[in-house]
C-alpha cells in the first residue's frame, strides 16, 4: 500500500501525517501503521502518527496515535503542525479556525502566509483540575497539588491534572537530576491513574521561565511535549511558584514554547511547526 505522508516537528516532537481529507483511508489501519511508520529501523522513524480528517464539529480534526499503537486524545506539538497543513494546503480559509480533537474541539491562530507557516497559537481551554477528571484514583475528589507520591523507593510530591492529557508534574531542583529514564515508565503506567500518565519534571528558574522534560505514555521520552509543558505551566501556578495571567517561556529539550495560564482560565500556547519530508510510505501490512 502507497501512503502520501508529510513528516512534520513541533520543537523536535516529530510525528508523521497523512490526509484523509484528500486521501482516503481504512480507519482500521492506523493502530499499526503507527507502530511501523515510527520504526526508525524499517519505518520512517517518529514518535507517532497523526492523521488530519474531515470533522462535523470543527474545520478540520485530528486524530493522535501514539508508537506503541494506542490513541491518544491530544498533542500540543501536533496542533500547531496539523494547523500549519491544513492552512497551508488550502483544507482552511481563515487564519484563525478550529481542530477538533479526541479531548477538546481548540481554536488555533496561525501567522504567515500560505507558503511559510512557522508560528502557532493554540487555545488549549480551561485546564481539569479534580483528581476524578485526570482520571486518578484516591479517597476522594480534591485538588492533586503537591500530594505525596510513594513509588520505586522514591518519595515524591505530585500535581496532577487534565489539558488534553492526564499529565502528572513532579518538581526537581536541578533537571539534569530528574529521574525521568528511571521513574517516566513505572508512573506513566501506575495503576493509580486508569488512563495512564504524561510525566513530566521542572525546575523552576524564574518566575517567568522553567525547564521541562517529559516522558508521555505511548511513546517514552520525547524532545518535547506541548500539553505537557502547558500543564506544567499551570502546575506551577498552582504551587505558588509562578503567577497566572503571564507569559511563561519554557525550555524543552526540543525548543522553547510560550505559554500563559489566562484569566479567563484558558491556557494559550505559542511555538513553531516545521515540516521536514514528505513523501510515499510503502507499507506491507501484516495481516
Amino acid at each position: 500500500m502507497k501512503i502520501p505522508f508529510t513528516k512534520m516537528h513541533g520543537i523536535r516532537n516529530n510525528y508523521i501525517y497523512i490526509d484523509a481529507i484528500t486521501h482516503e483511508f481504512d480507519d482500521s489501519i492506523f493502530n499499526q501503521l503507527a507502530i511501523d511508520v515510527s520504526n526508525v529501523n524499517t519505518g520512517i522513524g517518529s514518535d507517532g502518527l497523526i492523521v488530519i480528517h474531515r470533522s462535523d464539529v470543527a474545520d478540520v480534526g485530528m486524530r493522535i496515535f501514539n508508537k506503541d499503537g494506542s490513541e491518544g486524545q491530544s498533542c500540543g506539538n501536533g496542533l500547531r503542525c496539523t494547523a500549519k497543513y491544513a492552512y497551508e494546503n488550502y483544507l482552511v480559509s481563515s487564519n484563525v479556525f478550529r481542530i477538533e480533537t479526541k479531548a477538546a474541539i481548540v481554536t488555533v491562530e496561525v501567522y504567515g502566509d500560505r507558503e511559510c507557516i512557522d508560528k502557532v497559537t493554540v487555545d488549549l481551554g480551561p485546564p481539569s483540575l479534580n483528581r476524578s477528571q485526570i482520571p486518578m484514583h484516591g479517597p476522594d475528589d480534591n485538588q492533586v497539588i503537591a500530594e505525596e507520591f510513594h513509588i520505586a523507593a522514591h518519595s515524591l510530591q505530585v500535581t496532577a491534572l487534565f489539558l488534553g492529557n492526564p499529565n502528572a508534574v513532579f518538581f526537581v531542583d536541578a533537571i539534569e537530576e530528574a529521574p525521568l529514564h528511571e521513574l517516566g515508565a513505572i508512573v506513566t503506567d501506575d495503576p493509580r491513574f486508569p488512563d495512564r500518565v504524561n510525566v513530566g519534571f521542572v525546575e523552576v528558574l524564574s518566575r517567568h521561565e522553567m525547564n521541562y522534560r517529559v516522558w508521555e505514555r505511548g511513546s517514552g521520552v520525547t524532545e518535547a511535549c506541548g500539553t505537557g509543558a502547558s500543564a506544567a505551566v499551570v502546575a506551577a501556578i498552582l504551587n505558588g511558584y509562578i503567577d497566572k495571567g503571564i507569559d511563561v517561556t519554557v525550555h524543552l529539550s526540543g525548543g522553547d514554547l510560550y505559554i500563559k495560564w489566562a484569566d479567563d482560565d484558558h491556557v494559550w500556547m505559542t511555538g513553531p511547526a516545521e515540516t521536514t519530508i514528505q513523501g510515499v510510505f510503502h507499507w506491507k501490512r501484516q495481516e
